[in-house]
């Protein structure tokens, strides 16, 4: 795993035209954003809905040379599933593109950084579409 790390950091670098001080660290995810904010490290690698870039000023960089592949969520159900709960299929759809990055991060804080339960930070969201 860590050499296919360095592969996409040594890839993100010659992308971009990167050249760091030291040699990049692998980081446990959980201590990512630590090291950030601790200024052990300058940049970061994440995903664009982790709920932590809501909570502190953090630049978001764009991809514009596209090295990161989209990041597009998608549900995935399985047959029997859809087939107890005829429901289920029209539900999803209603949410498709209905959710922002911007509003993924804070929704994803609120559960994790917040301790906030699931099916409340959903319930609300839904009801601000009035989905719910």
């Amino acid at each position: 795993m860590a050499s296919r790390i360095r592969l996409r950091v040594a890839g993100l670098a010659r992308v971009y035209g990167l050249q760091f001080a030291a040699k990049p660290r692998v980081l446990d995810l959980g201590l990512l954003y630590r090291a950030l904010l601790d200024k052990q490290v300058d940049l970061i690698a994440a995903n664009s809905t982790d709920g932590f870039l809501s909570a502190r000023d953090l630049t978001v960089l764009e991809d514009d040379k596209h090295y990161f592949p989209p990041y597009e969520a998608v549900p995935i159900v399985r047959g029997d599933t859809l087939a107890h709960f005829p429901g289920l299929q029209g539900a999803l759809a209603e949410l498709a593109g209905k959710i922002s990055d911007e509003e993924m991060r804070k929704m994803n804080y609120a559960v994790v950084a917040e301790q906030r339960d699931i099916s409340e930070v959903a319930r609300e969201f839904l009801r601000s579409k009035s989905l719910f």
